[in-house]
């Protein structure tokens, strides 16, 4: 596995386009869904609380870009053509051939439209099929119930939760729960999500 952080990794489909961030302004689109939500990312921690907050967040993504351990996109929703929120591989490990789909979240308004699995497509295929991982893990705070069901939703095996595992930013320390899927199943991941998607 090569992870090819020199290019321009951009994914479509009918309904998504994925695009890299390369700086700052190219994040300044989102600022309107995390300065109307602010507790949008109350499960993240790394919780944007202003405008401060929302410039560290993405500086520190395109920091660990820099690091190669992570590319962070935004999500534009194709219907309307507006940004609706960002995502990234992460945690890239070459060596065991694994990466992680994270950091994402998506403006209130683009909650159960189907735009979020069509994300986790794009992005699980080129993972498995382009960059030829054997593991792509997700996982979330274990309280998000939200994000844990879009999880399964789209196939993903829950492994089990590591506990007082992250400090959040009001110092709770919260369960990671852990997900994954592995390329022998995601064939089967793909049809089905796919029916899922029409």
């Amino acid at each position: 596995m090569i992870f090819p952080f020199e290019q321009d990794i951009i994914l479509e489909n009918d309904r998504v386009i994925i695009k890299p961030i390369y700086t700052l302004t190219d994040a300044e689109s989102l600022w309107p869904i995390n300065e109307a939500n602010p507790m949008l990312m109350r499960y993240s921690p790394a919780m944007i609380r202003g405008r401060a907050s929302f410039e560290s967040y993405f500086e520190s993504s395109l920091d660990l870009k820099k690091a190669q351990s992570k590319y962070p996109f935004i999500i534009v929703d194709k219907l309307n053509d507006q940004s609706a929120g960002s995502t990234s591989f992460m945690n890239i490990n070459v060596a065991h051939e694994r990466l992680e789909i994270g950091s994402t979240y998506l403006g209130p308004k683009f909650h159960r439209t189907g735009l979020n699995r069509n994300v986790k497509l794009l992005m699980i295929s080129y993972a498995f099929e382009s960059l030829n991982v054997k593991r792509v893990e997700l996982k979330t705070d274990a309280r998000n119930m939200q994000s844990r069901t879009a999880m399964e939703g789209i196939g993903a095996k829950y492994e089990g939760s590591l506990r007082s595992h992250t400090i959040m930013t009001d110092g709770y320390r919260r369960d990671t729960a852990y997900y994954s899927i592995l390329v022998d199943e995601w064939p089967e991941v793909k049809r089905q999500l796919l029916l899922k998607i029409k």
